[in-house]
């Protein structure tokens, strides 16, 4: 039973490796010089004009989700568009369904003022 597991095993090694080596490689052959200037913070060639820990507004966050959510719908409409010759009419009619759900959520949001920014 456990040979079946083995390639699952090499897999993850190789993948490790894969990740862990590149950076071990880089840490020990590459040049270690450190200066003032290049630990000194950077912003855009300027010193950074606040504290790099500041919060973020919730509307950002909730901007960025409602971004997610309604941009994974192209996630099913490339499939469905591609084999709509297959699927015929029932799912045409299902992804209509997906759709309408999806244009309901996308008012209300709207509705409750989700997406502006001020």
């Amino acid at each position: 039973m456990i040979e079946q597991y083995f390639p699952i095993l090499v897999f993850i090694i190789l993948g490790a490796l894969c990740g862990i080596l590149p950076m071990t490689l880089g840490k020990g052959l590459g040049p270690n010089r450190p200066d003032p200037a290049k630990n000194s913070p950077y912003e855009c060639g300027f010193e950074p004009f606040e504290n790099a820990r500041m919060k973020f507004d919730v509307r950002f966050y909730l901007v960025a989700i409602l971004f997610i959510i309604f941009d994974l719908e192209i996630v099913f409409l490339f499939p469905w568009a591609v084999s709509l010759d297959k699927i015929g009419w029932n799912g045409f009619y299902a992804m209509g369904v997906f759709l309408g759900i999806l244009v309901v959520g996308f008012i209300y949001e709207w509705k409750k003022g989700a997406l502006e920014w001020e």
